[in-house]
């Protein structure tokens, strides 16, 4: 919260979500918009902005930004600007998905969001199977079940853990082989 109190703005996925965060803290700030689609062009902006002494606080809807959500970029051109930047520590889906997991967790390895055609989608999970570590991937729930079946038909016995909507009220964790969490995915 003194973050965001103290910043100038606040850059985020959807200004939608995160004004009802401000709201709820009583915090009055200006929005802007921070996508996958916008970042590139909004990134001399804000460096304009930071080297005039505003302080830009990034946030992400329901992950945690740069990890799979926007904000990678931003923060590459920052550092590369010679501008300070803060981490502050907060909940992660993949570190969440990870410690609930049961499964071993180091070393780990994170593929992001797995390819969206499924022969590409097919080689990363032979691949994700030969790794001698835990492998963390996220999944559209419209391809999920699709993706369990690729695995099921590769190596039923493969230990699997389906999680979703990790950090918030409705967390569910499916753990054990494939049969079982190919009959209970969400």
């Amino acid at each position: 919260m003194e973050v965001l109190k103290a910043a100038t703005l606040v850059a985020c996925e959807d200004t939608r979500r995160t004004i009802h965060l401000l709201q709820h803290h009583g915090l009055h700030l200006p929005l802007v918009s921070l996508t996958e689609h916008n970042e590139a062009r909004r990134i001399p902006e804000f460096i304009e902005k930071l080297h005039d002494g505003a302080s830009i606080a990034l946030v992400s809807d329901a992950g945690f930004p740069t990890v799979s959500d926007p904000g990678q970029r931003l923060v590459h051109a920052v550092i590369a600007a010679g501008i300070k930047v803060e981490v502050i520590p907060g909940a992660t889906a993949v570190l969440t998905a990870l410690a609930g997991s049961g499964l071993p967790t180091v070393p780990f390895y994170f593929g992001g969001f797995l390819p969206h055609k499924k022969g590409q989608r097919d080689k990363e999970m032979e691949v994700a199977m030969a790794r001698e570590c835990t492998s963390v991937y996220f999944e559209s729930p419209y391809r999920l079940v699709d993706t369990l079946q690729m695995i099921a038909n590769r190596a039923p016995n493969h230990p699997v853990v389906v999680a979703r909507e990790l950090t918030k009220m409705f967390e569910e964790f499916q753990r054990g082989s494939l049969s079982p969490c190919l009959t209970t995915s969400p």
